[in-house]
């Protein structure tokens, strides 16, 4: 028996997934929906592949009977993770993915007396965004048995890929979430601001619906669970404000907005972290960094603002008042 299928292996990260499971002896299966990606992926890892759409249960089951493990690599995960975990529960096929959406890990755990009475083991958000803050919220909780409120921050040194930078902007439609007295709390977006010190001194973070007001919850039984990221001020405004914010209202004194000729949504593989940027990227350091500052046309200074993608396509830019 095959001990691994990747659905969406030919993704970035299920393409990285693919590479470090052949090189360390899993013989994975390679799998998803595109046929000419999964060609191509073949002839480069030299691994079986399967193709096999997510409308039939039945089939699904089948294809996934004959391995231990399905890692599904797939994203939108609100479309492939509820068929793949039925199928999974239906061919006896344990299920692992990586996705860091709340109404994802709460779906899956609500799968989670079907899958005990079928033997399988269901854990979803196992990627680096959830696994890290998972283990110090474990170490948290391990430090302070009686805690009854969980705050946690996360920042970045690398810059953000346009993919994030598009989910931060669609917070503003989606609004917010934190966990109080155990259960899901809808709250408006960047509901709360603290000031977090990160290793490179105290910044303004904001709360953010990320996987973690889930599964530290679930991994630590603490019933507050709040979650922090830093984003730019440019970002926090766009999610307080709200679509507005997106198409030229003035977000304060000094500050014009205005669109931009609308751009081409750039090729997600033009985008995606290259091996160096992987390598060298970190969550937090104790550097300090500045702003650089530009001079301004009428002898004032400005702070250097860069060219940010809007949610259809195009972008935003701060202009001169």
């Amino acid at each position: 028996m095959a001990s691994l299928l990747i659905y969406g292996s030919y993704g970035f990260v299920g393409n990285l997934a693919a590479r470090e499971a052949t090189d360390r002896g899993l013989e994975p299966i390679l799998a998803g929906r595109d046929r000419d990606a999964l060609d191509e992926q073949v002839d480069d890892l030299d691994r079986p592949a399967r193709r096999f759409d997510l409308d039939d249960p039945g089939t699904l089951a089948t294809a996934v009977s004959d391995v231990d493990c399905v890692l599904n690599c797939a994203g939108p995960f609100s479309n492939t993770a509820e068929p793949l975990v039925e199928g999974c529960i239906r061919g006896g096929t344990d299920y692992v993915d990586i996705t860091g959406e709340i109404p994802v890990i709460e779906r899956v755990r609500d799968c989670d007396a079907a899958a005990a009475n079928a033997g399988v083991t269901l854990l979803p958000s196992v990627g680096f965004s959830s696994i890290p803050m998972g283990c110090l919220a474990a170490h948290l909780a391990d430090r302070l048995p009686g805690a009854t409120g969980l705050a946690l921050g996360v920042d970045s040194l690398r810059p953000p890929s346009i993919g994030s930078i598009r989910t931060v902007l669609e917070g503003v439609d989606t609004g917010g979430a934190v966990r109080r007295g155990g259960r899901l709390e809808s709250v408006p977006a960047a509901w709360r601001t603290r000031r977090v010190d990160f290793g490179r001194g105290a910044r303004p973070a904001v709360t953010m619906p990320l996987g973690d007001v889930s599964t530290a919850y679930y991994a630590t039984g603490v019933p507050d669970v709040e979650v922090y990221a830093f984003v730019p001020q440019p970002a926090r405004l766009a999610l307080r404000t709200g679509p507005p914010a997106r198409f030229g209202v003035p977000l304060g004194r000094g500050a014009r907005w205005r669109r931009a000729p609308r751009l081409p949504r750039p090729d997600a593989r033009s985008v995606r972290p290259d091996r160096r940027r992987r390598r060298n990227g970190r969550r937090a350091g104790p550097r300090r960094g500045r702003r650089r500052r530009l001079p301004h046309p009428r002898g004032r200074v400005r702070p250097r603002i860069r060219l940010r993608p809007d949610r259809r396509g195009g972008i935003l830019r701060r202009g001169p008042p």
